[in-house]
């Protein structure tokens, strides 16, 4: 029985021996249990002390096969690194890695923005979407970043030694993350961003854990950093190979540009007409073609469009004359301008069946060309009916009075060009007041073509002579539609009627001083002719035509004495003379107050309500004295003078 005890006693060789075996540290504290039964004391000190080492031992173990598993983990890590991945593949490849390493319940990355802030990325374990929204600019990530170490804090919301963000401790709070560990990604001189672990509870990490987090960091920098130089090379290549492309595609298409334009001009040559060009230009467009002259009115086409604004069209050609470039109107419409130096041609309208893009648009440009040289070559802008050269009102406004060889072969050119020289005409100066001033100059062109006119530019100032005799009511007309037409007010000064080339040249210096009179006196935006300003007018007037402004002022009220022989005028008069008094006027008359209320409703109806308003008094007093004073010098043409 003593000898089986014995045997059965442990020693210190018993927990080599177990030791050796590697076994739980459970079986350790059994061996003490059996020594305090079968040992006596002194033997079961020995025993403590070698199970306490044997602690030591197999704690020493644990950890060497916790850096081997670590360290394992790191390679195959680095071998999935090495993988050829984007950089989000990456980086949800090394939040997983990360998280399993360090048996943490969360992991993401956070890239430094040039703002300032981080930007997580590949959140593993996260179970709310919050990380996506948060760009944290303070809190543990720039603490180890500002440091270059690691940042672990058991405690992140009661944690004062760095500055919190809000939206930080916000998803914090929603993660129900307690510890966190924050790691910087450096590279070379460089920190790219942080890696962090989190866990859901307090925990303390050891050193050996913080190691391998911050050795996984640094290969994740590394990977990091050879991703994005992988990416923007990438990147660089599929431009230069889109570049590529796109610069084949080009010099096809300019190849293909090329090869019509000189179809184009082989039939220009071959003596082809605006109909054959008309064709051939939809064929290489495969769409519909219209060229029209510079009023909008079809010259040939290949086909209607019906769903098109004749007027709009008209208005988008004066933008595209005066930026001299080809304008898309709505969504598969063009509008060129077909120009020849400064000529107006017209314009043509385009609708291929497909969207012209890139060097596409330049084809418009060759068609137009085509169409300018075909125009010209049947002798040259009136065979397109184009408007006439701005040049021939300037001569015509420069022309001196009185006949000449210069003025007959003026007039030979207006006569030629399907204008009558001795009809009579009125001039118009406009002044644009604000607005683009190219818009102007082509809405102008074409609306002295549909008016048989001519145009000119002169001083800032559009010109327009157009045929008529109501200078007054021709000004209002054209400042109301340009003005609407641009957006901006105008002003407008007009003269005339006039007759013969001559005359351009006074009509013009009084629409001038029209012009500026209306400036002086505050009507800027508005319309009128010389006629329209009284006795301004007539002081501005070359010609002093007295007898236009007596008739103007009070011709109603002379014809009306002739034709009943009654004394308008002369109650006007003593009415004017007393102060504008009926009462007054009656006794100077020696006739009863009535009469004269009488007459004075005549006038009224004879010269409208607004007779007696100062300035048109002033005018209508004015035409009196001048009337009574011709009356006394020039009894032939104004008649028996009044009493």
């Amino acid at each position: 029985m003593t000898d089986a005890a014995d045997r059965d006693r442990p020693d210190p060789l018993t927990v080599l021996r177990l030791l050796a075996e590697e076994v739980p540290s459970h079986r350790f504290e059994e061996l003490l249990l059996r020594a305090e039964r079968t040992c006596p004391p002194e033997e079961r000190d020995r025993l403590e002390q070698a199970v306490r080492l044997a602690h030591v031992v197999h704690a020493s173990q644990h950890r060497r096969r916790q850096r081997e598993d670590g360290l394992a983990e790191l390679v195959d890590t680095a071998r999935d690194m090495t993988q050829p991945r984007d950089l989000g593949e990456l980086m949800r490849v090394i939040s997983r890695r990360v998280k399993r390493i360090t048996k943490a319940d969360m992991a993401c990355i956070g890239l430094y923005e040039d703002d300032g802030t981080l930007s997580l990325h590949a959140a593993e374990g996260a179970t709310t979407g919050m990380w996506a929204e948060v760009r944290p600019s303070t809190g543990a990530g720039e603490q180890a970043m500002t440091t270059g170490a690691p940042f672990w804090t058991a405690d992140y919301l009661r944690d004062d030694r760095f500055e919190h963000c809000p939206q930080a401790d916000e998803m914090v709070r929603a993660e129900g993350i307690t510890s966190l560990l924050a790691v910087p990604l450096v590279h070379g001189d460089s920190t790219l961003g942080v890696l962090f672990c989190a866990n859901r509870t307090v925990r303390h990490l050891t050193p050996d854990e913080i190691g391998l987090a911050c050795s996984l960091a640094a290969l994740g920098a590394v990977s990091l950093e050879r991703a994005e130089r992988l990416q923007d090379a990438s990147d660089e290549v599929s431009e230069l190979e889109t570049d590529g492309f796109r610069t084949r595609t080009t010099l096809a298409r300019l190849q293909q540009l090329a090869d019509v334009h000189s179809h184009l001009m082989g039939l220009l040559l071959s003596g082809a007409d605006l109909e054959t060009l008309a064709q051939a230009t939809a064929d290489a467009l495969d769409g519909t073609v219209q060229l029209r002259n510079p009023a909008g009115r079809i010259v040939t086409a290949t086909g209607p469009l019906p769903d098109l604004d004749d007027n709009a069209v008209t208005e988008v050609s004066w933008d595209a004359h005066a930026q001299r470039t080809p304008i898309p109107y709505g969504e598969d419409t063009w509008i060129a301008p077909v120009v020849a130096g400064a000529e107006n041609l017209g314009f043509a309208v385009l609708r291929p069946a497909t969207p012209l893009i890139g060097e596409d648009e330049r084809l418009l440009y060759l068609i137009t060309q085509v169409f300018a040289l075909q125009l010209l070559l049947r002798h040259g802008p009136a065979a397109a009916e184009s408007p006439l050269p701005d040049e021939l009102l300037d001569e015509l406004i420069a022309l001196p009075s009185g006949g000449s060889r210069r003025a007959h072969r003026l007039e030979q050119r207006l006569s030629r060009a399907g204008l009558d020289p001795a009809a009579p005409h009125v001039l118009l100066v406009a002044r644009i007041e604000g607005g683009p001033h190219g818009r102007a100059m082509m809405w102008a062109s074409s609306y002295a073509y549909r008016h048989g006119g001519l145009k000119t530019a002169r001083d800032g100032n559009i010109v327009l002579l157009l045929p008529g005799t109501e200078a007054s009511d021709t000004a209002h007309s054209v400042a109301g539609v340009l003005s609407a037409v641009l957006g901006h007010p105008v002003t407008v000064g007009a003269s005339g009627p006039g007759r013969g080339p001559t005359e351009a040249g006074r009509l013009h210096q009084e629409a001038v001083r029209c012009l500026k009179a209306l400036t002086t006196l505050d009507a800027v935006g508005s319309a009128a002719a010389l006629d329209d300003l009284g006795f301004v007018g007539l002081l501005l007037s070359d010609g002093r035509d007295v007898s236009g402004f007596i008739d103007n002022s009070i011709g109603p009220v002379l014809a009306y004495d002739r034709h009943n022989d009654t004394e308008l005028v002369k109650t006007l008069e003593a009415y004017f003379a007393v102060g504008a008094s009926p009462s007054k006027a009656a006794d100077r008359l020696h006739i009863h107050a009535n009469t004269v209320s009488r007459r004075l409703e005549r006038v009224a109806t004879l010269l409208g309500p607004r007779w007696q308003q100062p300035d048109r008094a002033l005018d209508i007093q004015l035409a009196l004295r001048i009337h009574r004073m011709r009356a006394l010098l020039r009894p032939d043409a104004a008649g028996p003078p009044q009493a």
